[in-house]
Order: structure tokens, then C-alpha cells, then sequence
């Protein structure tokens, strides 16, 4: 199984992720995790809105919107 790293706005719509680790600091690195963000978390990107910015992703349990901006800074593993 070949693994694909990308980052979580990069991961097509129906397709699932891994999180490897993120880019961000500070706060905006404390809010990612506090949202759940944390290595080895599954994350599916479910839709985008109609102007394609932000897109939703289901992070454990929960859907959550995220601007392209804020998901270039996850890094993920898409999973098959």
C-alpha cells in the first residue's frame, strides 16, 4: 500500500486521511487541537461550499469547516 502525503485541503471530497502532523504554531496550532487535529487522527473531507471556500471534514464524530488557508497547514496520509 502506497501512502500519499498532502496536505488536508488537497484531499479530494470522499476520500479519508491520516493526520501526520501540523505546520502551525501558537494559537492557531492550539486551536487544531483542540478540534481534534492530533497525529494519527482519521479525517474525511465530506463537502465544499458553493464558492469552494471552506470545505467540511469529519473529524471524530463531529463536522467541522475549515478554511483552505488553516487545512495547507495539516499534513495528512491519504488512506485507500
Amino acid at each position: 500500500m502506497d501512502k500519499k502525503i498532502l496536505s488536508l485541503s488537497d484531499l479530494e471530497i470522499g476520500k479519508t486521511g491520516i493526520v501526520s502532523f501540523l505546520k502551525s504554531c501558537g494559537n492557531e496550532r492550539r486551536r487544531m487541537l483542540d478540534l481534534g487535529l492530533v497525529k494519527d487522527t482519521k479525517i474525511e473531507a465530506l463537502y465544499k461550499s458553493p464558492c469552494g471556500d471552506p470545505t467540511a471534514y469529519y473529524i471524530r464524530g463531529a463536522v467541522i469547516a475549515l478554511r483552505s488557508e488553516d487545512a495547507n497547514k495539516i499534513i495528512i496520509n491519504e488512506v485507500d
